[in-house]
């Protein structure tokens, strides 16, 4: 603004520069007083020099620098453009640092969140992630969380110099123009309140359409990812026309609110640019007349134009800054949400549990589910090391819930659970779910390698402690028979191998934990009667040193457990081995076999 005034008045209109009467702020008095008595083509070439320094060291006021791919206008193709992009509002050589540095921050910051993000979900408890879809939860990590240096910048950096910005040209303004056409000032500093009246009106609801957005994004991944997961169901019942319509109709979803929310943005976009053009307007015919009456010089009408400008630059970037935050704070709640949400690790942070060597107690535990409906009622149990115990039970007996009580997977409503007499609400978790081992009834295999997966629950485990894994379940005749044995990577979740397989390698991987409380759920239910009475034989033999706690319904395992818990509706009701409840006529486990038998 300044380099016009001198070029139009004393280089153009060729009038004498005076230090003494120019009308400048004080930073640019040195030059001013440089150029004092300079004829028109020498002052011209010292301002070019110093224009062409400058175009070096930062470039013009438009350049800047940038790298990002094409994007479209919702969540997810914008992601990687927000983790790998960088920009710097300069160019020249000062830009190119700048945007280094942006390019650094905005990785590391990224991938710092995502990561940590990740982490949290990981060790949030089963319970809730249970209640969260796998699809929303890749969302937030792949898309949501990548936004926040975008927030970090948006809401600290980026405002903080932009109103420095502002300020300066305030008082450049005020100091060389504020005698003479106040109310320019006062035009002036009514342009950011004008932004924010403007705006503030739709903020509220450029929030909640982009919720929605992003809502509608994690839906449509969700419906993909359920689909994928449960592809032979889906195809087995000739439901792939109704989950394509069921996709489509998700994704059309997503469009329209992608749509809504940036019809949205080019409203607040339109309002901000059509309230700073009426007030360049306003300011053009004012100076205008400024400089007909003499008042102002035609450099000046230059000079307060690129102030203006600047002005109503800052004003309508901090409004676009505005506008953007409510475009990223809901994906930056839908991250923290989870960041902040207090894990088990963190809720029970006692001291950490030795070496279990007496076995776990169970002290009139009731459990209710979170709708309210009781799962376990008053159970009270001894679980020794050194023993082999069956939970059996009719469906819904609370087997499972109860086995989900040792390891912490779930909390008691009432009572208590001891491991060696130490309460589980007041010992480390960590150290607690290092002493137990629990495999699923869902074949939850990784489609890694056979060695990594057995490598996922001990990466200590020497070769030899894995191969007398997959011995004890039974695993080496088909391993041995697989191209690469066991560096034989798996198919996705282990469809590579048939349920039998799977099943006995999960129970392989328990095994290659080697802690003192194993809990298998219904391990045996896919094993021909020979590999089931290995597998039975090798956990007596492991229970020599640990608790082996079985959920079973099939009898020829459960008859061979050392003891026999038998539960109904939630209750313990019958206790003991096979052949002294058989021997009980009364015996609520002796009618429950007889059922089955019959």
């Amino acid at each position: 603004a300044w380099f016009g005034k001198i070029i139009t008045d004393n280089v153009l209109l060729q009038q004498e520069l005076v230090a003494e009467t120019a009308r400048f702020p004080p930073h640019m008095m040195p030059l001013i007083r440089y150029l004092e008595g300079m004829a028109p083509m020498d002052i011209m070439l010292v301002l070019t020099t110093i224009y062409a320094i400058g175009l070096v060291l930062i470039g013009t006021r438009t350049e800047r620098h940038t790298a990002e791919t094409f994007r479209g206008s919702d969540p997810a193709s914008n992601a990687e453009n927000e983790l790998s992009e960088g920009w710097a509002s300069s160019g020249g050589l000062i830009g190119l640092i700048d945007y280094w540095v942006n390019v650094r921050l905005s990785q590391r910051l990224g991938n710092a969140l995502r990561t940590q993000l990740f982490a949290r979900l990981t060790h949030s408890a089963i319970t809730t992630i249970d209640e969260q879809r796998v699809g929303d939860s890749l969302f937030r990590v792949m898309y949501d969380s990548v936004i926040a240096w975008g927030v970090v910048g948006g809401a600290i950096i980026y405002p903080f110099f932009t109103l420095v910005g502002y300020g300066l040209t305030l008082y450049q303004l005020e100091y060389t123009y504020g005698d003479v056409v106040p109310g320019l000032i006062w035009v002036a500093w009514i342009m950011m309140p004008v932004v924010f009246a403007v705006t503030l009106p739709v903020v509220k609801l450029m929030r909640r359409t982009n919720h929605n957005t992003r809502a509608a994004g994690a839906a449509t991944t969700n419906a993909m990812e359920e689909t994928l997961n449960n592809i032979s169901a889906v195809q087995s019942l000739g439901g792939m026309q109704r989950e394509k319509e069921k996709y489509a109709e998700r994704s059309a979803h997503a469009f329209w609110r992608g749509r809504i929310n940036l019809l949205t943005y080019a409203l607040m976009e339109m309002l901000i640019d059509s309230a700073s053009a009426i007030v360049g307007l306003v300011i053009a015919i004012y100076v205008s007349n400024e400089v007909i009456n003499n008042t102002l010089t035609v450099g000046d009408f230059f000079a307060l134009f690129g102030l203006y400008m600047g002005i109503a630059g800052t004003a309508s970037a901090i409004g676009d800054f505005w506008i953007n935050l409510q475009d990223r704070i809901p994906g930056l709640r839908r991250v923290l949400f989870f960041i902040d949400y207090e894990t088990d690790e963190e809720r029970y942070r006692g001291p950490d549990l030795g070496p279990v060597e007496h076995g776990v107690t169970l002290e009139n535990v009731d459990y209710y589910y979170p709708d309210g409906r009781q799962a376990l009622k008053n159970i009270s149990l001894e679980l020794p090391i050194g023993q082999l115990i069956a939970f059996v039970g009719p469906t819904g007996a609370g087997k499972t819930s109860l086995a989900y009580l040792i390891p912490a997977f779930l909390r008691p409503g009432s009572g208590r659970v001891l491991v060696d007499g130490h309460d589980l609400e007041e010992i480390s978790l960590g150290s607690l779910r290092d002493q137990v081992a629990y495999v699923f009834q869902e074949h939850l295999l990784l489609s890694e390698s056979i060695r990594d997966n057995l490598l996922m629950s001990n990466p200590d485990a020497s070769e030899a402690q894995l191969m007398q894994a997959l011995t004890t379940a039974g695993c080496m005749e088909f391993v041995e028979d697989l191209p690469d044995g066991i560096d034989t990577v798996l198919g996705r979740s282990g469809d590579s191998l048939s349920v039998g397989q799977q099943q006995r390698l999960s129970i392989s991987r328990g095994l290659v934990r080697h802690a003192k409380i194993l809990i298998l759920d219904e391990p045996t239910a896919a094993l021909d009667p020979h590999t089931e009475n290995a597998l039975v034989r090798a956990l007596h033999v492991a229970s020599e040193d640990r608790l082996v706690i079985v959920i079973a319904h099939r009898l020829s395992t459960i008859r061979q457990a050392d003891r026999i818990v038998f539960m109904e509706e939630g209750a313990v009701t019958d206790t003991g081995n096979h052949d002294s409840m058989m021997a009980n006529p009364s015996s609520p486990y002796r009618r429950f076999v007889e059922l089955q038998n019959a």
